[in-house]
């Protein structure tokens, strides 16, 4: 099986890497895109996964990151 991280940054889609049939490469890499994106200053929305040749989800490797404003609690 091949595998892919494909992300969603601010509303635009890319395939972030491409790992052939090392899902531990693309493990490393999943954390480590997640960690620049949770770090960004200019990333609003984003969406990581790690995807199959099937573009099934592996293993449950997804992660949303939201850095809008926090809703407010209307008392």
């Amino acid at each position: 099986m091949k595998y892919a991280v494909v992300k969603v940054v601010n509303g635009n889609f890319a395939i972030s890497t491409e790992h052939g049939e090392n899902l531990k490469g693309a493990k490393v890499a999943f954390h480590q895109l997640c960690a620049a994106l949770e770090n960004a200053d200019d990333v609003v929305t984003a969406e990581v996964k790690i995807m199959d040749e099937n573009l099934d989800n592996v293993e449950g490797y997804k992660e949303f990151i939201f850095h809008g404003e926090e809703p407010t609690e209307e008392l």
